[in-house]
């Protein structure tokens, strides 16, 4: 006789048991030092095309230059020590002095200015719409003009007699000035012709004008803000890292300007016509390296320049330090 199981009798289920997992494993010291030596011989061999070419190219010529300001080497004779005499004759020398004054007032000139025009230019193309790519492409195509190239259309641009700046400018009754001849108009002439190139500063303001939140002109103009308070009080401040950013770049590249001085004035047409009005320091110091000879002299020459655009810079970075504003900054 079989008697029936009560569910008392039933076996109680009790709790599932899973198998017991040990401690999870923490790699060791030597393991995490071969992936991070990996990770550092990876990226040593990504960047090692940009070594290479720093240290041959830039690192190197700087080191020899250095060397050779102390030497009277100039290519075709016997170099010799001359001790601190280059730069003793930078300090001797006028023309030096000449050269370094035009650079900085054309450098005066042009960063100012040129920050100026950019800057409303980026804004009238933040305002028009779908079409501002066409003009993006357009504004920045100079960019991609040799120097050289736009260096000779405009002289024939701001010729005195026969430019069409000045034949547009008596249209409106205005005597236009001899752009390239007149010692007074040599540097403005060459700060016109480097707006040409503000392509790329252009671009920079117009991303920079994209990114100021628009909430911040909504409640501004809440507050009864006008469109030049708005432009003072929103716009400036949050632009201001890519203005100081182009303001320190646009210095660097006044106080070195070759190109559209040596073909505007000093190519193999106007040689005979050039003053010392047009003399700007990186001529002067071309003009000494591979028109004299003088290698050693140029060498010191550019060294100084090296100095001063490095003092220039650092004023420039502790002033935009106090005026610039960036975002999340706690200070």
């Amino acid at each position: 006789m079989v008697t029936p199981r009560t569910p008392l009798d039933e076996p109680t289920p009790g709790p599932s048991v899973s198998p017991r997992k040990g401690p999870a494993r923490v790699p060791s010291r030597r393991s995490r030092g071969t992936v991070r030596g990996r990770e550092t011989r990876a990226a040593l061999a990504f960047i090692s095309p940009w070594i290479v070419g720093f240290l041959v190219f830039t690192a190197g010529p700087m080191l020899v230059s250095l060397v050779l300001s102390f030497t009277d080497y100039s290519l075709v004779g016997q170099t010799h020590s001359v001790g601190v005499d280059n730069y003793r004759q930078l300090w001797e020398d006028p023309r030096v002095r000449q050269s370094l004054t035009n650079t900085f007032v054309y450098a005066a000139l042009f960063v100012p200015v040129g920050t100026v025009v950019a800057l409303g230019l980026a804004m009238l193309l933040a305002g028009v719409g779908r079409a501002s790519g066409f003009f993006r492409t357009a504004f920045y195509l100079p960019e991609m003009t040799p120097a050289v190239a736009a260096a000779a259309l405009f002289l024939l641009l701001l010729n005195g007699q026969t430019g069409l700046v000045n034949t547009v400018l008596g249209w409106f009754g205005i005597d236009g000035p001899n752009w390239t001849t007149d010692p007074a108009w040599l540097k403005p002439s060459l700060a016109v012709v480097s707006l040409w190139s503000m392509g790329g500063t252009i671009v920079i303001y117009l991303a920079a004008l994209k990114n100021v939140p628009r909430q911040l002109h909504e409640a501004a103009m809440l507050d009864g803000a006008g469109p030049i308070r708005r432009f003072f009080n929103v716009t400036l401040p949050m632009i201001s890292g890519a203005v100081f950013f182009t303001v320190i770049t646009n210095t660097i590249a006044a106080l070195q300007m070759f190109d559209q001085a040596y073909t505007m004035f000093y190519g193999p047409q106007q040689k005979a016509t050039a003053s010392d009005a047009s003399l700007v320091y990186m001529v002067y110091l071309f003009q000494n390296a591979f028109q004299f000879f003088k290698m050693g002299f140029a060498s010191a020459m550019a060294w100084l320049l090296f100095v001063i655009i490095m003092l220039i810079t650092v004023v420039q970075l502790r002033v935009g330090n106090r005026v610039v504003y960036y975002e999340g900054d706690t200070r």
